[in-house]
């Protein structure tokens, strides 16, 4: 087609106006067309074919000097817009205006041109009476259904027949980027993704058939970009038609992404973005096959990680384990999985690896953590304590391969820094009866089988026992009695010194509300109690207080024991908590004086009510060595404190202990700890007279 052409007024129009001209003839029957386009800001007729021009009465010339609403008097600003879309063809019944002032009724058409600046406008006559009734009925069904969907957020698709859609709204095509023209018919399947086309096919062919379906499928815009979409397909059927379907459309790409995101926060540590501790227990447990098998873990514990947190800051720390993970990606097998397990420790999970080749690799990662990086303008020469381990016929589950490995980690880590270990099964046996033990701890505390014993403590002054100590005793089903120097510090290490020691202050407060129900001016004066240093935290003194309104005893009735090292790890953090103890009305202690290397300037700044003497110092008096002992009790006098000397075995000790100025004494030649009941008959028997 030439690039210019000739029309009605014989003026000559540009190849874009024909080629607009010609895009709305291609899906039109009528012959009067107009083309419209905004010209400086205002909606006006650039072109009129000769039927358009006889229709209104306008020459062109005229027609091109009006604007366009002037035609179509009974449209409002909004209407208007409503009538020349951008994104699809629109269908009004109106009067239109002709240049003599008369108004002929029409169906007028707007078609969008491809690039959207510009309209054709079709015009046909519905003079006769019948036709304008039967299309204003038409009309206002097709508004209707247009108000339910065209400005419906959700994408839609109609076909009355078969695979060929008879309409799609203005979301389906705001989702795809494509005017609905070029959708109608079979078009709208060449935005469905080639992969997933004969899924959405086969869909349509079981709906056409009287189901109802779905099919996940990609959508591809006019830009290339896909959206994962949800299309759900319910049967229509459209009398003397066929069968059709509607079609609405979820787009999911978001949500699918977001879901992705989680997933992989969920398994993926955030600073390095290795597989957390959750998905390598997934990895493990996903190959693991027992009694057999070639599955290795190689465990990795960082040397010195904390002095680079405390010297170079967490940020350089950071940035430590962020090299060594990659270091370590490096450094493994193409299909080896790296794992940040927590911490300054990772986990490499291998398969098909002998013994031999896991330490091999082990090596490797050993050396290439060595090379020197910098960090805060230090250089830092990273080395890690590793264990490995391979699978045998003794692993029963995933989770133990990971543990054994963790085991030979601190065999490595036992021997020195830098060390490459394999389990030892000697190790691994003593670790595993450490772990049967803290469970069979944990149910002991949980059912309250751990049992208190009390050790009365007497005054110098008169020699009558004013109190006792509480002892936790621990009584096996099966190993038997279990010494506190064995299960306390488990229970330090495996968190559970938190439960044992609020049971040991329950079981003491009830015990001493007991006695002075069955004893009464008889009963023990106070009671004192051990806490742990892993206990010596804010929240003490509320355990403390909600102990003694448990049982209804007053605060003084209470003395709580605390180890000087215990004091000494934060002596402002301790200082405060011991203060809200005081002020409780409770008395405080330090145990094992003499033992924990404590800043004695400091000392006198503590709220103390006492100090307990160490049993080593007691034991010398017999061999003639009172200086510390001694040193201990003047110092305490000084200080206004009381003291405490503890591990009295003989007579001898007692008196010289009294000489020396001792406030109270407690050892096993003047008592040995006693049961509860025991302990009452005790105290029974002690006051009474003569």
């Amino acid at each position: 087609m030439a690039a210019r052409t000739r029309v009605a007024d014989e003026h000559e129009v540009s190849a874009e106006v024909v080629s607009t001209v010609f895009h709305g003839v291609r899906v039109s029957d009528v012959m009067a067309v107009l083309v419209v386009e905004p010209v400086d800001g205002v909606l006006r007729v650039s072109w009129g074919n000769e039927k358009a021009l006889a229709l209104l009465g306008y020459g062109l010339p005229d027609l091109r000097a009006l604007s366009f609403d002037v035609l179509l008097p009974s449209l409002t600003t909004a209407e208007l817009k409503l009538l020349l879309r951008r994104e699809r063809a629109v269908r009004m019944s109106l009067p239109v205006r002709c240049a003599s002032g008369a108004v002929v009724e029409c169906v007028v058409s707007t078609v969008p041109a491809a690039a959207g600046r510009r309209w054709s406008v079709r015009l046909v006559s519905t003079a006769n009476e019948t036709e304008r009734a039967l299309r204003a009925t038409a009309d206002a069904h097709e508004r209707r259904f247009s108000t339910l969907t065209e400005r419906s957020p959700v994408p839609t698709l109609l076909s009355e027949q078969g695979m060929r859609l008879a309409h799609v709204n203005d979301a389906f095509c705001a989702l795809v980027g494509v005017q609905a023209e070029q959708l109608l018919g079979t078009g709208w399947m060449t935005t469905v993704h080639p992969d997933d086309l004969d899924g959405v096919v086969g869909q349509v062919v079981r709906v056409l058939d009287g189901e109802e379906a779905e099919a996940r499928a990609r959508l591809v815009r006019d830009d290339g970009t896909e959206r994962t979409t949800v299309i759900r397909f319910s049967h229509l059927f459209t009398p003397g038609v066929g069968a059709g379907f509607v079609g609405t459309i979820e787009d999911v790409t978001e949500r699918l992404a977001f879901e992705a995101r989680l997933a992989h926060q969920a398994h993926h540590d955030p600073l390095t973005g290795l597989p957390n501790r959750t998905l390598l227990a997934e990895h493990v447990t996903d190959r693991f096959a027992p009694g057999g098998g070639r599955l290795a873990c190689i465990f990795l514990d960082l040397d010195d990680f904390k002095v680079v947190n405390d010297s170079l800051g967490h940020a350089a720390g950071d940035q430590l384990l962020v090299e060594v993970a990659h270091r370590l990606t490096a450094t493994v097998r193409p299909g080896d999985l790296v794992a940040r397990f927590g911490g300054d420790e990772f986990v490499v999970v291998c398969q098909d690896v002998g013994q031999d080749d896991a330490v091999a690799l082990a090596e490797r990662v050993g050396e290439a953590l060595r090379v020197p990086m910098t960090l805060g303008g230090v250089d830092v020469r990273p080395t890690a304590s590793v264990g490995v381990t391979v699978q045998t016929g003794e692993h029963v589950e995933a989770e133990e391969l990971i543990r054994d490995c963790d085991i030979a980690m601190y065999q490595a880590k036992a021997g020195g820094k830098g060390r490459v270990t394999v389990l030892d099964q000697q190790a691994r046996a003593a670790a595993r009866d450490k772990l049967r033990l803290v469970a069979d701890l944990r149910d002991a505390i949980e059912r309250r089988d751990i049992r208190c014993v009390y050790q009365p403590i007497f005054s110098t002054a008169d020699g009558q026992a004013v109190a006792v100590e509480t002892l936790a005793r621990w009584q096996h089903p099966e190993r038997g009695a279990i010494s506190p120097a064995t299960f306390v510090p488990l229970a330090e290490e495996s968190g559970l010194v938190s439960g044992l020691g609020l049971l040991v202050l329950d079981e003491t407060c009830r015990q001493l509300a007991a006695w002075d129900a069955q004893l009464g001016e008889a009963a023990p004066g106070r009671a004192n109690v051990n806490v742990s240093a892993l206990q010596l935290d804010g929240n003490l003194p509320g355990h403390v207080q909600s102990a003694l309104d448990r049982h209804a005893l007053q605060p003084h009735r209470l003395s709580i024991e605390l180890t000087e090292s215990a004091l000494m790890k934060d002596p402002a953090s301790a200082r405060a908590v011991l203060q809200q103890l005081r002020e409780l009305g409770v008395q405080v202690s330090i145990d094992d004086f003499g033992t924990g290397y404590s800043s004695l300037a400091y000392l006198r700044h503590l709220p103390l009510d006492c100090l307990k003497v160490d049993r080593s110092f007691v034991a010398e008096l017999a061999d003639g060595h009172a200086e510390i002992t001694s040193a201990i009790i003047a110092l305490a006098g000084s200080l206004g404190l009381c003291t405490v000397a503890e591990g009295v075995e003989t007579l001898e000790q007692a008196e010289e202990l009294t000489r020396l100025g001792a406030t109270y004494l407690q050892g096993f030649s003047l008592a040995a700890p006693l049961s509860a009941a025991d302990a009452a008959t005790w105290f029974a028997e002690a006051h009474e007279p003569g």
